[in-house]
């Protein structure tokens, strides 16, 4: 599960607009050790701008979109995707079954730990059961929630795991890893490219089994580049990568990687232009129309899996429980001035909790998300909503604008007093959604971790994860959790669309978020380069950067 940082807009004269629209009722530097790294010190790094992660680099921990790019740069997954949203084995050597339950993964040759050890499959069945075991609280926990055993590490609160082993997980011998689920999963190599399956070494766990802070700091992994130094959060503005030429696979064109860390994407983007930074994935739409002729063909647009919300605490604030407060709200928002102002047409108005790049949207489905003031009124006072409304969000993502835009609309609409409360970091609202302290309305955006309908769904909005996962609105549903298993059990992926479809109908009529639109990539670099390319998960492919 990713949730993402960034949706920048743009400020200024777009919010006057908005507000007439509403008002009118229109729609509208260290070199690396590690064996077989290159050391060259004089070769200037690939700069790359993040935001702050928001946890060390526990990989099952690591559930937003900052973290999740450094950890992609330092592990190899089993599988990838291609540019057809098709399954690709890059670790894996063959992914096979015979009933959809028993899942037997070969490995291939040749991968080794940036410490020179070679990759085994006894370091995915160490990897995912320290994931799987609750009192590890890692927050990418559910996702091996269908695996046989899952519920003997992961009982529930106030109980004890009665093993510290998944009996559905077997390393075979050093290159084969067999997986038994606890129900036919059609879908599951589909998975196995996000960050929360990545394996582990040895010399990740200390005497008490449990991943080590000190590796968690400077992460030994199998991928195209090692860390330098361990990471120093809070205090390091940036997290230097040295090309790991052991590497079995794809190998980068350039020995060094450096990743930024800002606070603003406006700043990130003067220093782009300034040639002090180099590849911005996510650009401020107030950059967008200076980007494209600042840097011609280095400018990159492309179409884009995520969606932008807003969210409610459900669970933990009763003034938002009647699903008629939820339905005037999304009513309230107008979608598309925000999208074609506000985003200065960088985003699409999202009208499905499935982005329409992914087999499953629905165009229309959700019919409360057209821009209604007159029945948003009408249906808000009728349910007696609140009179005073709060809405959360990251300042370091350059959410400030659309934000505030939906503040307008709320107000106009509604006729009541709303307060946007900004936190001045992505990590920052993580921790106190995490915590359930939050309890204002919240902006969200997720990035899918894998080309499937039901990554939209499980991870956001089942039951299960409310308790581990990224369900930040504390939503429960069993009508939703059992059409999340039908599609699950399905013999195919195709055979369970129908059931995801109709899951993401629930979701659609009991809206424990408002979608409000949906991305695109609006990226770019520095003449620096003369290449880079941007996947499915929103990631760099670095085999695909070159040097000018």
């Amino acid at each position: 599960m990713r949730v993402t940082k960034g949706a920048q807009i743009i400020a200024g004269t777009a919010l006057l607009a908005l507000a007439v629209a509403a008002c009118g009722g229109g729609g509208g530097g260290s070199t690396g050790s590690s064996p077989g790294a290159t050391t060259g010190a004089s070769d200037a790094p690939v700069r790359m701008e993040i935001g702050e992660p928001q946890k060390l680099f526990y990989p099952s921990d690591t559930t937003e979109t900052e973290g999740a790019e450094v950890l992609a740069a330092l592990f190899s997954p089993l599988v990838s995707y291609n540019e057809n949203k098709e399954v690709v084995n890059e670790v894996a050597q063959s992914i096979e079954t015979e009933d959809n339950k028993v899942w037997t993964i070969k490995l291939k040759p040749g991968y080794t730990w940036h410490n020179g050890e070679k990759l085994i499959a006894q370091n995915y069945v160490d990897a995912w059961n320290f994931a799987s075991n609750q009192e590890n609280l890692q927050s990418a926990s559910y996702f091996f929630g269908r695996i046989a055993g899952y519920a003997d590490l992961n009982p529930g609160e106030g109980k004890t795991p009665t093993t510290k082993e998944m009996s559905g997980l077997k390393a075979v011998d050093d290159t084969t890893l067999e997986v038994t689920l606890s129900k036919p999963f059609s879908q599951f190599p589909v998975m196995l490219g996000y960050t929360a399956f990545y394996p582990l070494p040895k010399a990740a766990f200390g005497p008490d089994g449990k991943v080590t802070e000190e590796f968690a700091k400077k992460p030994i992994g199998q991928g195209q580049f090692s860390i330098d130094k361990p990471y120093g959060k809070g205090t390091d503005q940036t997290i230097d990568l040295t090309r790991y030429d052991a590497f079995a696979g794809a190998k980068p064109k350039f020995s060094k990687l450096q990743f930024k860390i800002y606070t603003s994407t406006e700043t990130a983007y003067n220093d782009l232009r300034g040639g002090e930074l180099d590849i911005i994935d996510q650009l401020a739409a107030s950059s967008i129309s200076s980007a494209k002729s600042d840097l011609g063909e280095r400018y990159i647009e492309q179409p884009d899996a995520g969606i932008g919300y807003v969210g409610f605490p459900l669970k933990y604030n009763k003034e938002y429980e009647n699903v008629k407060v939820r339905e005037a709200i999304a009513m309230a928002i107008d979608r598309k001035t925000i999208a074609e102002k506000v985003f200065s047409g960088t985003r699409a108005p999202a009208d499905d909790f499935i982005n329409p790049a992914i087999a499953g949207y629905k165009q229309g489905a959700c019919t409360v998300c057209i821009f209604d003031p007159a029945k948003a009124k009408e249906v808000y006072t009728a349910a007696n909503g609140p009179k005073k409304l709060e809405l959360g969000y990251n300042a370091d993502g350059g959410h400030k604008e659309w934000i505030e835009a939906v503040a307008i609309n709320l107000r106009a609409s509604l006729g009541v007093e709303v307060t946007v409360k900004p936190f001045e970091k992505f990590q920052a609202i993580l921790d106190e959604l995490d915590a359930k302290k939050y309890t204002g309305m919240f902006r969200m955006g997720w990035a899918i971790d894998y080309p499937s309908p039901e990554n939209y769904l499980t991870p956001i909005f089942s039951t299960e994860a409310a308790k581990t996962g990224s369900n930040y609105a504390g939503y429960s549903s069993k009508e939703f959790d059992d059409l999340l298993v039908k599609g699950d059990t399905a013999e195919t992926p195709e055979a369970g669309l129908e059931a995801y479809r109709q899951a993401a109908d629930v979701l659609n009529k009991e809206l424990p978020y408002v979608p409000v639109y949906f991305y695109k990539i609006n990226a770019g670099y520095s003449e620096h380069l003369k290449s880079v390319k941007i996947n499915l998960l929103n990631q760099v492919e670095w085999e695909s950067v070159e040097k000018a």
